[in-house]
């Protein structure tokens, strides 16, 4: 079987279909490129045919391209990037043009697209190449390029066609931030042209009935301006500015990519089609050759799907939750009893008051209907979703639940008192898992009369917006309990990593440590603006004193109160200084956003008006300040070596957990891929000697873990060493 199938209609059209065997969704491979190739040049060549329609055997058109492709082709350098790219082009060309006479513009045949469903990335820029694009009238179709949120941008004709379609500046939205839009707003920007009950057939009667001016590209006739004018217009110029200055804003000079893609659409904007399609080629070869497109692209989608589909998952039957019991209605309990009920598991939410339990229901109704007020949820949805949640105080509601998870007040005594009561009416078979984010969970389990079925499982605030989940495995949980953990989290399509048990466990554990750096810097007099940007252009969402701001500054004193009173004489010295500024900051009633106080100023409405003056009086600006790359240093630098320390503590057991978990846990540098992926980029002996000058100058928090210097010593990767290739091997 083939990816692509041709029938030859006694009506004249040769439909060809796409429906690659053994996929849910089609992917292009480059075989599959070569058989659509060969199609497109038998209906050409035969008189018969009067036009094509290209359409898929799914309910969907396309996903993309298959990115083993990219790998092959950087197998032979910059070189068969650029030649294996310029190949994709040839073949959309020809499809554009259509064996029409260069000259004249005439003969050529009609090629329609007609799409069930989503295309995306490649699936789209193969219909854009299409003389029309008819699309299903189906509201949960997606189409549009999504390739720079993986660290690439569309390479196949895709920036080319729609800048030169819509103008930069309709294309922005959907080139430089990847926005996917269904089908009637593609139809009002302009991306494709008609919806349709039954897109094949209209497309076979658009073919029928098209002349040779409707098949003829505006890029390709006589005349054609850009819309919004070109680079050298005066307006288009000023689009081009805007553009810079919008990326720049966005991304902080970070990203290669959006950057790359710019240069090509300026470029590209002031040369013949075709010169502009190679232009859009070589910049695309540049972010292949890129490291950091190779790493974002395997963290954010290799990986990431990896893990979704349960990479590390122990051997279990089936363990996917029909019944889940949620104890505690606070904001963490109500977010999980939403996107469980969201998933269609049945949820009893339980609190001591029925008053606080019913307050946590109404955290979902209140979600549901701003999904009403934007259209993204119906009534009838909505209705469904809450009659899937019970809010009582009964405990007796959980006697048939498969699993419990407890979000109860971080103290182990009022989590080990709860865990009693709910064991006490449970069934034997019933899963327990707490939601803590610092607590040791092997602990935790020592109030379980069961705890092979005790397991920890870390969700982010706010849950229905956060993607990771973190599962905890404590000393004695067993296998059955990670099964269960991996395939709930699967229900809820969030990603999970699965860590061993430690004091804050993985995603604390290295962002802990990034909060903490950037507030002793402060405390030595660098200024917070410089701590801030410079995080920012490291490729971090927020600045560590934002982020401080964010989770609370209460929250921090807590955690600083409680480390030291477990750690005892083992609490780091050099953590004075962070801990008299945070102790500072919250006697002041400082405590972050949610006072509108804390490291920044906040106006009324609790939006941030800058970075508070005050700390200045306190923490006067030293006189000689660092260097910026020397501040990025000791920010990274105190997240990636707890990452390192977590693999080789054994906290961590998979390296991808660890960059796929960075990066949705706490927005590590995206496009670095992660901690060991950036580790692998810089290289290890740059690491270690980096790291041996830091440990000098600020301490022994940055001293070199072993596992570094070992790997430093032989020049070695972490991916070569620890990737699942090596695994394998």
């Amino acid at each position: 079987m083939t990816d692509f199938t041709m029938e030859k209609g006694a009506d004249g059209v040769a439909v060809i279909t796409w429906d690659v065997p053994g996929k849910s969704m089609n992917v292009l491979s480059m075989e599959g490129a070569a058989t659509l190739d060969g199609f497109i040049d038998d209906a050409l060549a035969d008189e018969a045919v009067k036009g094509i329609v290209i359409t898929s055997g799914k309910d969907t058109f396309a996903a993309g391209m298959d990115l083993n492709i990219l790998a092959d082709f950087q197998k032979n350098g910059a070189e068969g990037v650029f030649e294996g790219i310029m190949s994709l082009h040839r073949i959309l060309r020809k499809i554009e043009r259509a064996g029409m006479d260069p000259k004249s513009l005439k003969g050529g045949k009609p090629i329609a697209a007609a799409l069930p469903g989503t295309g995306l990335g490649i699936g789209f820029e193969l219909p854009l190449a299409c003389h029309r694009i008819f699309v299903a009238d189906n509201p949960k179709a997606k189409f549009g390029l999504p390739e720079i949120k993986v660290g690439i941008f569309p390479g196949a004709g895709g920036t080319t066609r729609v800048v030169r379609k819509l103008g930069v500046m309709a294309a922005a939205p959907f080139l430089l931030q990847g926005q996917l839009v269904d089908p009637k707003k593609a139809k009002g920007a302009g991306l494709v042209d008609e919806i349709a009950a039954d897109p094949v057939a209209a497309a076979k009667a658009w073919v029928l009935g098209a002349k040779d001016a409707d098949i003829v590209k505006p890029w390709d006739a006589k005349g054609y301006k850009m819309p919004g004018g070109a680079p050298y217009h005066p307006a288009g110029f000023q689009t081009m500015v805007g553009a810079n200055a919008m990326i720049m804003a966005e991304t902080w000079g970070a990203y290669p990519a959006p950057k790359a893609m710019l240069s090509a659409i300026y470029e590209g904007a002031q040369v013949p089609f075709d010169t502009a399609l190679k232009i859009e080629a070589r910049w695309f070869t540049h972010i292949i050759m890129n490291p950091s497109s190779g790493a974002m692209i395997r963290s954010l989608f290799l990986n990431k799907e990896a893990l979704e589909k349960g990479a590390n998952r122990p051997e279990a039957p089936d363990q996917r939750v029909k019944k889940l019991g949620v104890m505690g209605a606070g904001m963490m309990g109500a977010g999980i009893a939403l996107v469980s009920a969201q998933a269609g598991i049945e949820v009893v939410l339980i609190d001591q008051k029925q008053e606080a339990a019913d307050k946590g229901k109404a955290y979902t109704e209140a979600y549901l209907d701003k999904g009403i007020a934007r259209k993204k949820t119906t009534p009838e949805q909505k209705e469904a979703v809450l009659s899937r949640i019970t809010a009582t105080t009964d405990y007796d509601t959980l006697k048939d639940a498969d699993l419990i998870i407890e979000a109860v007040f971080e103290d182990p005594g009022v989590k080990a008192e709860v865990t009693r009561n709910v064991e006490a009416v449970i069934p034997e078979d019933c899963i327990f898992a707490s939601n803590t984010s610092t607590l040791p969970i092997s602990g935790l389990a020592k109030a379980s009369s069961r705890p092979e079925q005790f397991i920890g499982i870390h969700f982010f605030s706010p849950v229905e917006k956060m993607l990771l989940v973190e599962i905890i495995k404590g000393k004695q949980t067993g296998d059955r309990a990670v099964a269960k953990a991996l395939d709930y989290v699967r229900q809820i399509r969030k990603t999970p990593i699965v860590v061993n048990d430690a004091r804050f466990f993985y995603a604390n554990r290295c962002i802990i440590p990034y909060l903490n750096e950037g507030a002793r810097m402060v405390s030595e007099g660098i200024s917070p603006a410089l701590v801030e940007h410079a995080a920012r252009m490291l490729g971090m969402p927020v600045g560590p004193l934002q982020l401080i701001d964010e989770t609370s500054i209460d929250l921090a004193v807590k955690i600083a109160k409680a480390t030291k009173q477990a750690m005892g004489d083992a609490y780091p010295a050099d953590a004075k200084g962070v801990d008299d500024l945070m102790f500072w900051l919250y006697d002041e009633g400082r405590l972050g956003r949610k006072s509108k106080a804390g490291f920044y100023a906040y106006d009324d409405k609790g939006k941030r008006t800058g970075l508070w003056e005050g700390l200045a009086a306190k923490y006067p600006l030293a006189e000689d300040q660092p260097d910026v790359i020397e501040v990025q240093h000791r920010l990274m630098f105190a997240q990636v070596l707890e990452a390192v320390r977590a693999l080789e503590e054994g906290v961590l057991e998979d390296i991808r957990e660890g960059d796929v978990g960075a990066i949705l846990g706490w927005g590590f540098a995206p496009w670095s891929g992660g901690p060991f992926s950036w580790l692998d980029i810089v290289g290890t002996p740059f690491a270690a000697e980096t790291c041996d000058r830091l440990a000098e100058t600020y301490g022994p928090r940055f001293t070199t873990p072993a596992l570094l210097r070992e790997m430093a010593e032989g020049n070695e990767s972490f991916y070569k060493r620890f990737g699942p290739q090596a695994k394998a091997a």
